[in-house]
């Protein structure tokens, strides 16, 4: 290690706008990252440059490029992983990407649930039919892999004997019924992204650093 002892230069007359690196170890405390340097917050000249903390921070592979507070877009450099440990009084908890909110008709509770897992990058819609024709969006041709269009059907009302007759151009999504009668009807259309390469499910390897594919298509903000 290094034997250099760092001495902070003198503090500036009037506004110091520049930007500095900071020095130390890594630390795992619990707090807001405020940007130190020289003096106090208190002790700021009169007619500084705004407060002095960090406008973008990373953290390992964590970077955040916004100033707000939970409605702001977190950039990550690697992949979302559902294999992280933690470990508290002798249990081990394994994060399942968690989506937990205030319960919306329950004073003092809270909605948990947490996101769909899949050996795929899948998209999906879903919708009601009172016909013979369902349409895909437009951007579903740029996005997913028409062979990999499957439609799940749920007859409303009666029973129907319900088919896919057809997917013309994997856009439009033919139904009909074998009894020959109406149709009206539940549906749901999942299918693979063809942007980028596909999931590899399995692997070889202790940690996620030892993935073989490309980990920044599963970033967040993807």
């Amino acid at each position: 290690m290094s034997s250099y002892e760092f001495v902070p230069e003198p503090r500036r007359e009037g506004p110091d706008c520049v930007d500095r690196v900071p020095y130390g170890q890594p630390s795992n405390l619990d707090q807001y990252i405020q940007k130190n340097h020289i003096v106090k917050e208190e002790d700021y000249p009169d007619g500084a440059c705004p407060p002095f903390k960090y406008h973008t921070a990373k953290i390992d592979n964590w970077e955040v490029t916004t100033a707000q507070t939970g409605a702001g877009t977190i950039n990550m450099v690697g992949s979302i992983t559902s294999a992280t440990e933690v470990t508290a009084n002798g249990i081990t908890l394994t994060s399942r990407k968690p989506f937990d909110i205030p319960h919306p008709t329950k004073d003092g509770y809270r909605l948990r649930h947490v996101c769909l897992e899949g050996p795929e990058s899948g998209v999906y819609i879903r919708g009601k039919l009172k016909g013979t024709s369902i349409t895909v969006p437009g951007y579903w041709g740029g996005l997913v892999d028409e062979e990999s269009i499957s439609v799940h059907l749920t007859p409303i009302g009666c029973h129907q004997e319900l088919y896919v007759e057809s997917i013309q151009y994997g856009r439009r999504i033919q139904v009909r019924n074998a009894l020959s009668g109406p149709i009206e009807c539940y549906y749901l259309i999942q299918a693979e992204r063809k942007d980028g390469e596909k999931l590899i499910v399995e692997y070889e390897g202790t940690s996620i650093d030892d993935y073989p594919g490309d980990n920044s298509i599963y970033s967040i903000n993807k």
